[in-house]
């Protein structure tokens, strides 16, 4: 454990020291990543879906706010759909203007968590965002992850559907915005999968907040256990065809993931939890005070030895 703790601090000390040239870094990643998803998915605009395209407004965004990168992933988006038919496009922006209008006012500050779900989403570990975020957000990162949500199906619906899309005639408009309105809004599981992921946020963020001992790891189990149970009643109730060995598989690894964002963020010792009492003119106070785990790192010396041999003095001779 104690070698946990002592790469733990290295680590910190590492980003601390280097933060100026590491978030600039993580932007380039994110955006890379996030582009290269969406060109994965939906590339139609084959003038986007282009490694150096990609790699210029990557470090582009490396040096801009993080909000620009959802914006320059949204544009990129609509521009796909609207290679492949006008109507996904204006409904695309449509969505985008409304989660943007939500997102800005209730959770502008969770800019990672609308980029990172659908990539999760990609990586078959999507409940490892309600848990986490339920550590480090608050109640309203659950309009971010929902954004994140809907995003995420809404590119899988035209991925699986753009053959019927690309195939119907030109005048099939409304044929055509009433196949994808119809097939985003009446989507069971994406609407479970919100639900879901908003109740896991509450319930983890309720939960850590107690002055029980241990309350992150409960947190982090009660949600797990909320967010599979949710999840498969919810098959039973609207038979949304959810894969159980893949929920069952990515809520533990979530977990697992959860389990280290809490030894980054909160790692203490229970062990040493004391309990203060004492008092003002108004008011009597009951502190319960649990102690951080620390450790130092240990420092390098380097003793220098110096093996030249001092020589006598110009102005003096042996005889």
């Amino acid at each position: 454990m104690t070698t946990l703790l002592v790469a733990k601090q290295y680590i910190k000390n590492f980003i601390g020291k280097y933060e100026v040239y590491l978030k600039p870094l993580m932007k380039l990643i994110l955006a890379l990543m996030s582009l290269m998803m969406i060109n994965g998915k939906i590339g139609y605009m084959h003038r986007l879906d282009n490694i150096s395209i990609v790699l210029i407004i990557s470090l582009m965004c490396s040096f801009m706010p993080m909000n620009f990168i959802i914006f320059i992933a949204a544009l990129f988006t609509v521009l796909h759909l609207y290679e492949l038919s006008l109507e996904c496009a204006v409904i695309a922006l449509v969505l985008f203007l409304v989660m943007f209008l939500l997102y800005f006012r209730l959770s502008p500050k969770d800019t990672l968590v609308v980029l990172l779900t659908p990539i999760c989403f990609l990586l078959k570990i999507p409940y490892a965002v309600p848990l986490t975020m339920g550590l480090l957000g608050t109640p309203s990162s659950a309009v971010s992850v929902g954004c994140g949500v809907m995003v995420s199906y809404l590119i899988n619906y035209i991925s699986d559907n753009a053959t019927t899309l690309s195939g119907m005639d030109t005048e099939e408009l409304v044929a055509r915005f009433r196949l994808v309105i119809d097939g985003f809004l009446n989507n069971k599981d994406m609407m479970l999968t919100i639900v879901a992921f908003a109740v896991t946020i509450v319930l983890v963020y309720t939960i850590k907040r107690m002055s029980v001992n241990y309350a992150w790891t409960i947190a982090i189990i009660a949600g797990a256990i909320a967010d599979v149970m949710i999840l498969l009643i919810g098959d039973l109730m609207f038979d949304t065809n959810v894969s159980i060995i893949g929920i069952i598989i990515g809520t533990v690894i979530s977990v697992l993931i959860a389990k280290v964002v809490e030894f980054f963020t909160f790692n203490v010792d229970y062990s040493r939890t004391e309990k203060v009492q004492f008092e003002d003119d108004e008011y009597y106070y009951y502190v319960k005070a649990v102690p951080k785990i620390t450790v130092a790192t240990p420092s390098r010396t380097v003793k220098r030895i110096n093996t030249s041999k001092r020589r006598p003095s110009g102005g003096q001779s042996r005889r």
